[in-house]
């Protein structure tokens, strides 16, 4: 055959393929979420995500000093938080002794180059299992609003690097970072879940944190799966409203919004590899129909090509052990 253009040359041999390669997954792309719940010395796994712990905080402690040594430069910090604790206000969501200030003050002087990035949303807090306050079965969006903004200076005062509103009320990120500055914390910083999709891969998740609504769904608040032009105008909210990176939520069915929202964000955007996504994966690999390693790396660098600039997954300890190894 006379051929003027060959394209596997350039695939011939790994170390063409990796001259050429146009994108690359590294540790630094990474942020690692973890449970951490109350108690001492111990470490549950949770059923539905394999391989994936509840810590008490000395546990977690170790576990972040192996997750630091592999590379892994950033965490996203979710609370267990006792029933006894629970109101439809949230008020121990910015309870200065409570779990997540507690946890982050002692993570930061073990390891104090490790980024925080702490959850804002009273979810984990509320007795209804809904993101804000209820009313006659209302999520009321300006009443939680002022419970985020406390939320949110509590954890900046124990030194979270950044906060994550993950509530979906509107108008949040402008009054947090307003409280943010007003309170002398102006160098926080706030990662937006934008574009957080009501999705049904947040199952195990929410098994994780015993979190789930306690009535109806998320869907008045969270973002409707079909609609894309919506992630636009909430992004641009956000990042007017002062938010220094946004989210996408979930990444896998979820591509097509990462790309777009990179075309029209100027602030890093994220990817969340979700809980559901991970069980999936997990499940498969261990009935022996998939090879773990290779889909993970495939996946993540998949929401690298479509425009992520940071990846929160579960998987992370493990790929950094993987790319440890090198890639063909």
């Amino acid at each position: 055959m006379e051929l003027t253009h060959r394209p596997r040359r350039l695939r011939r041999t790994a170390q063409i393929r990796r001259l050429v390669r146009e994108h690359t997954l590294t540790t630094a792309d990474l942020i690692y979420p973890v449970f951490v719940m109350e108690g001492e010395d111990q470490a549950q796994e949770v059923p539905s995500m394999p391989d994936c712990y509840r810590y008490t905080l000395d546990r977690l402690i170790l576990e972040l000093k192996e997750v630091d040594a592999l590379g892994i430069g950033a965490i996203a910090l979710f609370p267990l938080v006792p029933e006894h604790l629970k109101d439809n206000a949230g008020t121990e969501s910015y309870n200065p002794e409570g779990l997540v200030q507690r946890s982050v003050r002692a993570i930061k002087e073990v390891l104090p180059d490790l980024l925080i990035f702490t959850d804002v949303a009273l979810d984990p807090y509320s007795s209804e299992g809904h993101d804000g306050i209820v009313k006659d079965g209302e999520i009321l969006n300006d009443e939680t609003v002022e419970v985020l903004v406390k939320q949110a200076v509590s954890q900046a005062a124990a030194g979270a690097d950044f906060v994550a509103p993950s509530d979906m009320m509107d108008g949040r990120v402008g009054a947090i970072r307003a409280g943010l500055d007003a309170a002398g914390y102006t160098h926080v910083g706030i990662l937006a879940y934008s574009a957080k999709y009501a999705s049904a891969y947040y199952g195990p998740f929410r098994d994780a944190l015993d979190s789930a609504p306690k009535f109806g769904d998320k869907k008045t608040y969270q973002m409707d799966p079909a609609n894309v032009r919506e992630a636009v105008r909430e992004v641009s909210f956000d990042i007017e409203e002062g938010a220094d990176m946004v989210m996408v939520k979930p990444a896998l069915a979820y591509m097509d919004v990462i790309a777009q929202l990179k075309q029209v964000s100027n602030v890093p955007v994220a990817a969340y590899n979700v809980s559901g996504e991970y069980a999936m994966v997990k499940a498969a690999a261990r009935n022996g129909w998939i090879d773990e390693k290779k889909v993970v790396l495939e996946t993540l660098l998949g929401f690298k090509r479509a425009g992520a600039d940071v990846i929160l997954t579960y998987h992370a300890k493990q790929v950094a052990q993987w790319l440890q190894e090198g890639l063909n």
